[in-house]
């Protein structure tokens, strides 16, 4: 006990910096000794990594990358009353001084500080043993990839730092795109090397070797390195752990062998983030609601239009909300799922394709299409199966953390947002750097292209 009030203690000295690229703190001030001086601290200090993942705009239904970026492409209808810029956001219309985005970059750098003090500490402990030592920085050094992974995705160039020096990182240079993802590459290659296929929790709510293969191979992908991708893929697809589920209402249930990884709510049995941010019945929305663009891609008969959205009609209006996730009290049988066997499927299906391995592909494509009662594709064109891929990947992952922004932007079809956003422009494939860090820290400069 004396041991976990001493890490409640030092939790603000850790983390409590405003951002990595403005300001951190002097070692002398942290106590990593203490922290890290047994497993039970240790993890009490990953388990402060994690809250942020979820709480804190990266992973954060709310406010965080999945509707922000769903909003930014063409999956979801914003109708917020304009507030911290979110609408401009949805407008595609972001200005360096948009409040959100300087909220997200800020707390990205947060928490990204927070795992290498986490990296830091573990390193030099005396108190763990080598495999306790191995599993936490495993699980550091995923979490800061997978922040690294969207900041690079969103704003480009980005400054990127193992240092917890003030000095050095006040002063930092932008890390060019392409460099930022070598460089995951070899932290990723690090982490599978030190974590492993078991998971610590029979729940997989911390990530194991696979979910670091897993975003390793989601990389390769964004590279075009194909067959990289598919080996990462197969060793997946090739485990016990995994199996693809058949049941289309036991999808977003949390004891699936179809999860890889998840999140868990904050207290015992609280929604999901997401069960109670896209819900509104019985008037009319506030916040979001799925784009005409998106009910458009979907087939009367196919069972996602009944099982992951429901229609709210109110004063003569109906509007289709995001219903993945259903309790919204006395939760016993949801935790957010942040990757999923399914995407391991449609990335292989996009890994073959990349390699022209095209009906080899097809039986990856087809395997959500099957699930929710659509008929399988068995013959196809080269370009159908791409076009075909990008809407079956929309149909199944729609408000799960940004990934149709990601899939255009993988596949260069960006551009294609023009046709549904009217003040889509070439420039909008980035986010602007914040005013704010470009005036602390001239370094940062330029700006990104359009702003």
């Amino acid at each position: 006990m004396k041991k976990i009030l001493l890490l409640l203690c030092l939790i603000p000295l850790l983390w409590g910096c405003e951002d990595l690229v403005e300001t951190d703190y002097p070692s002398n001030q942290i106590g990593r000794a203490q922290v890290f001086e047994d497993l039970q601290t240790a993890q009490a200090a990953l388990a402060g990594l994690y809250a942020n993942l979820r709480d804190r705009y990266i992973l954060k239904t709310n406010y965080g990358f999945g509707p922000l970026l769903d909003s930014y492409a063409d999956n979801l209808k914003c109708y917020y009353v304009d507030q911290n810029g979110v609408m401009d956001i949805y407008n595609n219309s972001p200005q360096a001084t948009n409040s959100t985005i300087e909220s997200v970059w800020n707390n990205a750098y947060e928490e990204i500080y927070q795992a290498n003090s986490i990296i830091y500490g573990t390193e030099h402990s005396i108190g763990l043993t080598e495999s306790e030592r191995d599993g936490i920085k495993g699980e550091a050094l995923f979490v800061r990839s997978l922040i690294y992974f969207y900041l690079e995705q969103v704003f480009g160039d980005i400054p990127y730092t193992t240092n917890l020096d003030y000095e050095y990182n006040r002063n930092l240079k932008k890390t060019g795109g392409d460099m930022v993802l070598e460089q995951l590459e070899v932290d990723l290659s690090e982490s599978i090397n030190l974590l492993n296929e078991e998971y610590r929790d029979a729940e997989r709510i911390y990530p194991n070797k696979k979910v670091a293969e897993f975003l390793l191979a989601k990389i390769y992908l964004t590279e075009h390195k194909y067959e990289l991708a598919q080996q990462q893929l197969t060793d997946i697809l090739q485990s016990s752990l995994y199996q693809f589920q058949e049941d289309i209402h036991e999808v977003f249930h949390k004891s699936g062998h179809h999860i890889l990884w998840q999140l868990k709510p904050a207290n015992g049995e609280d929604p999901t983030q997401e069960a109670t941010f896209y819900y509104f019945m019985d008037s009319a929305p506030n916040s979001y609601v799925l784009s005409q663009d998106l009910l458009a891609v979907f087939v009367d008969n196919d069972l996602r239009k009944e099982v992951y959205m429901e229609e709210v009609t109110f004063n003569g209006n109906s509007w289709y909300r995001p219903n993945k996730y259903k309790n919204r009290e006395n939760n016993a049988t949801e935790y957010s799922i942040v990757f999923r066997i399914a995407e391991v499927y449609d990335l292989m299906a996009e890994a073959l394709a990349g390699q022209n391995k095209f009906s080899e592909g097809l039986p990856y494509l087809n395997a959500t299409r099957i699930r929710a009662g659509l008929s399988p594709i068995t013959s196809i064109s080269e370009e159908d199966f791409v076009n075909e891929l990008l809407e079956e990947k929309r149909r199944e992952f729609f408000t799960e953390f940004g990934q149709r922004f990601l899939d255009l932007k993988r596949f260069n079809r960006l551009g294609q947002l023009s046709n549904v956003k009217i003040n889509w422009s070439v420039s909008n494939s980035l986010w602007p750097l914040p005013q704010t860090e470009l005036l602390l820290n001239p370094n940062l400069v330029p700006q990104n292209e359009g702003y």
